[in-house]
């Protein structure tokens, strides 16, 4: 497994946007701070380019804004905002949760719904939070590849501005023992009889139980808004 300090001697923008991804989840690089090229050039050894493309891979998954002349600011976030997201996020996986039921083929039916198996199994077994979710977004991306192109780019672009909050989401799994486990038992006895009415609606209960633990955490523990804080 490479350290920190492995990853910053050959760091690629992907590395680095990582790294400050790692931090503004650790609340280390709190909202409004700017992060300036200049700053990452020195702090990761690297050049403006690298830096530069870091920054934009944040601005894609909605961790910092990027100002024209000014540089980059790291985002705030509010519960308003997590809350509508998975409000859509609930209905592209309703609607891609239907459409793989009614076109994936029996083989197809019978591999997705093994994936659930493991799933659940690792999750009753104690697995990282983390790695279950992670788990359920491989099995809706398999749901996924059977939509149209145009719904596969809208749950991508909902998927990046969301994917922040998976820490949060992970923390939800980890403080409640029920998670979504029997939301997904739903999924896959749909998938099964190919209800797709079932399965839209089973998928559309995991987001919302997400979407509202995400909100109770983020509540609890004062949503990212930005203040007055010094510059990097």
């Amino acid at each position: 497994m490479r350290t920190k300090e492995d990853i910053i001697k050959s760091a690629t923008a992907i590395d680095v946007a990582k790294l400050l991804k790692d931090r503004i989840q650790g609340d280390d690089l709190k909202p409004g701070v700017w992060l300036k090229e200049a700053w990452l050039c020195k702090e990761f050894s690297v050049g403006r380019s690298i830096a530069r493309r870091a920054l934009r891979y944040l601005e894609q998954d909605g961790l910092v804004e990027i100002e024209e002349n000014r540089g980059a600011r790291v985002s705030a976030t509010t519960v308003e905002e997590v809350f509508d997201l998975y409000e859509l996020r609930a209905a592209l996986y309703g609607l891609v949760a239907r459409v793989a039921c009614m076109r994936a083929s029996d083989d197809e039916i019978a591999s997705i719904s093994a994936d659930i198996d493991q799933m659940l199994k690792v999750a009753a077994e104690g697995y990282p939070a983390d790695e279950v979710i992670e788990s359920s977004e491989r099995i809706f991306s398999r749901m996924v590849s059977f939509a149209s192109l145009d719904a596969q780019k809208m749950v991508e672009s909902v998927r990046r501005k969301t994917h922040f909050h998976f820490s949060y989401a992970a923390l939800a799994l980890n403080n409640n023992s029920l998670g979504t486990h029997d939301f997904w038992r739903d999924v896959r006895e749909g998938l099964a009889t190919r209800d797709a009415e079932a399965v839209a609606h089973a998928s559309r209960q995991i987001l919302y139980f997400m979407q509202g633990e995400v909100a109770r955490i983020m509540l609890s523990q004062g949503s990212r808004r930005a203040g007055k804080l010094p510059q990097k």
